[in-house]
């Protein structure tokens, strides 16, 4: 089951005073049982590992975890349109835009896990990015080396023969600060 959640829906699950039924699930998640445990504990920790190959920049890591396409969204920070991609395509960007040249930082809190009937589960999460390249801190690229973003991360899951896979991912930002030039340029 394809997903895309669009900021717009991120935005309004956190805005909102009185959320809908469906919203106010995806915001608790589902109860932890003896029988989603197992299934909930992989979920965070492929989030959490995808996070850690990034910083690694161990991108053959990072493919594992997605399935062969992935619906995303990055729209609060890039502009443009939610899409629908081969995860390739996506692990192709992250890596010409974080080089060795710019060190980074994910980390990610608050896991909630809403399981679907059939097979998929959809996860909500708080995130936190840090970007750093010394060439921003020049005084013609910003002045400033760093950049970083905080918001909240929704990951579509899809259990597989392989186990479970990302097959959706949304990043909506709440607040960033630094330098732009950071954020936009890939390192060399």
């Amino acid at each position: 089951m394809k997903r895309i959640f669009t900021a717009p829906l991120i935005a309004g699950l956190l805005a909102t005073s009185i959320p809908a039924a469906a919203d106010v699930a995806l915001m608790a998640g589902t109860p932890v049982t003896a029988d989603t445990h197992v299934a909930q504990a992989e979920m965070i920790r492929i989030a959490d590992a995808l996070d850690a190959a990034v910083d690694a920049k161990d991108w053959a890591l990072a493919r594992s975890f997605f399935s062969e396409t992935i619906d995303v969204d990055f729209t609060s920070l890039t502009g443009g349109a939610p899409a629908t991609i081969p995860a390739d395509a996506l692990i192709d960007g992250w890596s010409a835009n974080l080089t060795e040249e710019k060190k980074s930082f994910h980390l990610r809190g608050n896991h909630r896990v809403t399981f679907e009937a059939d097979g998929s589960a959809t996860m909500l999460s708080h995130g936190y990015a840090w970007n750093r390249m010394e060439r921003g801190a020049l005084p013609g690229n910003g002045g400033e080396a760093l950049w970083e973003v905080w918001g909240t991360y929704v990951h579509g899951f899809v259990l597989t023969d392989a186990g479970w896979k990302v097959d959706a991912m949304t990043f909506t930002a709440t607040a960033e600060r630094g330098n732009a030039f950071v954020r936009n340029t890939p390192g060399s």
